[in-house]
Formats: C-alpha cells, structure tokens, sequence
C-alpha cells in the first residue's frame, strides 16, 4: 500500500510532520506530498540543517544553483525542487522569498521511451491475468499505473465506452478512452470485484478507502458497490490513517515488476516501464492523426507543451511532413 500516508501525530509539532499535515488540510496528491518532503529536507540538509525560517532567497537560490551545477539535475527536476520550496514559503510558512537568483539548469528534457503498436503486443502477450488488463489499459487508454490501480467500479462507463480518470495525479479527473478489445475482460473483472466485495460484507469488512474525506459526507459510500476498486488486493490489511480493516487496490509495485519481466521475456532491451505504455498511447494516437488537443485532453496534460514532446518522438514521415525537395516538379539532383 505504498500510496496510504504515513501517520502523523495529533498535535505535530515538528517541522516536517507540521509541514505534512499542512499539505494533507489541503488534499494534495500523497505523491505530491512526498515530492514536496523529499525537496525540503534536501534543502535543510544542504544548509547543515538550518531551520527554514532562518533562511531565505539567498539559500534557495543558493541551493538551486547547487542543483544545476553540482548535481546536474534534469530541467524539471529543477523546476519541482522550487515549486516544493515557492510552496513551504509563500503557503505553509507564509513568507514571501522575493526575487530568485539562480543558475537554471542547461540539462535539457529526454525524449521519453515508447514501444512500438508489435512491442507493446509482444510485451501484453508475456502477460497475464490482472497484470495484463491493467497493462492493457495503460496502452490503451493512456493510464498511469497509479491510475489504473485504483479505478472503481463506478469509472467504468461500457455503453459509451469510456473511463472516467479520477483520482489522477494533481487531483485533476479527466475522460478517456476504453478500447472495445478490452471490454469483456474488463466485465469479467468487475464481476470478480463485487463478488469479493460481498464476501467481504459477510465477513464483516467491505468498506473501502473514500478520498478527500468522503467518507464523512456519505456515510454509506465506503461500501456501496460503485466505490470499489475494480483491482482489488488479494488480502485484507490495515489501513494505517484509520485503523480500520480494509480491502485495498493491487500494489503498484507488482504491476511495475510484471511490466519488466514480460519486457525482458519479449526481448526488448529499451529502457521501457510501466509509463512507457502511456508514452506509446500518446504517440499512437499522433501517429494515426489526432490532433494534438485531443491527445492533450486524454492524458490529461496541464500545458500543450508537455504533449509536444510526443511530436519529437514520431518521426516526420509518419506526420506526413516531407521535404520541399520532394515536392512533385519531377526535379531530381
């Protein structure tokens, strides 16, 4: 269950546990917490533990510079280091830190790893069971393995087809494809789900996790069928937020490492993971002529700029780009 939070005390009084309630009051992505804790202690450490509210502009610009010069951390690895640090000052501390000075990191952005439509099949044919559904819907319909970990019943939508995405990464739900090939399995699975599901209601359990706290609002949701994960865990465990014994989604862990056995099975030697069947959604999806808003809608992408990216890993010709030598005026050198 590597995305439950860690408990925290009552009444926290130490930096990092005050600075963890903070981001849970706000209902942040746990992964965004993490993220931001990870940075912050780097931060502390770098300055031989000085209390945050000691320092300023002068010590952040100090160790951002430290991260592009020593470090030579990656662009976006840069830009996350300050969004964890513009966050604990300008929120959490509420302390403006003014105008940065910082050495930006010439590191440029890699071109992300996709598999080809035959190497993503050969990967999917290694596969089986629970493994392969999700793996299938991270090709075919764009999904993070967080994202498809923790589907519920009630994201399943067969007479469109579609999947509602929503508990995403930022907190922001989207809508995207459910391929018909995956369609009868799928069924299948959620059959297995409720019918685990009333097992576990006669057993005494069957309530599941509600996000955002919505279990207090709708008191009955945690055990109606539509809030249960559509890949359920094989045993029930406690749920450390609450102490309450629960069925909670497959580990993602399993699926990453299910992911890297057929890969290796298939004989691909890219450097390929669970993410790379959602770079290889996108990049089918440019390859066959969607637009690129279209493709930015169903990743569910803040900013066009991060699906361009896929632009660079379909070559030319397969946009129908050629050169203007080759224009037909029967030229030929």
């Amino acid at each position: 269950m590597d995305d439950i939070p860690v408990p925290l005390p009552a009444n926290p009084t130490r930096f990092m546990d005050r600075f963890r309630a903070f981001i849970r009051a706000r209902h942040l992505a746990y992964r965004t917490e993490k993220t931001y804790c990870f940075w912050v202690r780097e931060f502390i450490r770098f300055h031989d533990k000085r209390h945050p509210e000691s320092m300023g502009s002068t010590e952040v610009s100090q160790w951002l510079s430290h991260l592009a010069n020593n470090r030579n951390v990656a662009v976006n690895t840069q830009k996350t280091a300050l969004n964890a640090l513009v966050f604990m000052y300008h929120q959490f501390l509420d302390k403006e830190l003014g105008e940065l000075q910082f050495t930006k990191t010439s590191r440029g952005r890699k071109l992300p790893t996709v598999f080809t439509h035959d190497e993503a099949i050969s990967v999917l044919a290694n596969m089986k069971g629970t493994h392969r559904l999700i793996s299938g819907l991270m090709y075919g319909s764009g999904l993070r393995v967080m994202e498809a970990a923790r589907l519920r019943v009630q994201d399943v939508e067969f007479s469109e087809p579609c999947l509602f995405v929503r508990e995403t990464k930022g907190d922001k739900w989207r809508r995207t494809i459910l391929p018909s090939s995956v369609c009868e399995v799928l069924k299948t699975q959620i059959e297995f789900a409720l019918a685990l599901h009333q097992q576990d209601l006669q057993d005494g359990f069957g309530e599941v996790y509600l996000p955002n706290a919505l279990s207090k609002k709708y008191p009955g949701a945690a055990r109606s069928p539509g809030w249960q994960y559509v890949f359920p865990a094989h045993r029930l465990a406690i749920d450390p937020r609450s102490g309450v014994r629960r069925r909670h989604h497959i580990g993602e862990q399993q699926v990453r490492r299910a992911v890297k056995a057929a890969t290796s099975a298939a004989g691909i030697r890219k450097k390929a993971s669970c993410h790379t069947f959602r770079h290889s959604f996108a990049t089918d999806l440019l390859r066959r002529g969607t637009d690129i808003r279209s493709i930015q809608e169903l990743m569910g992408h803040n900013d066009i700029g991060t699906t361009q990216i896929y632009t660079h890993v379909v070559g030319t010709h397969e946009r129908g780009i050629s050169s203007p030598l080759d224009t037909p005026t029967g030229f030929s050198l």
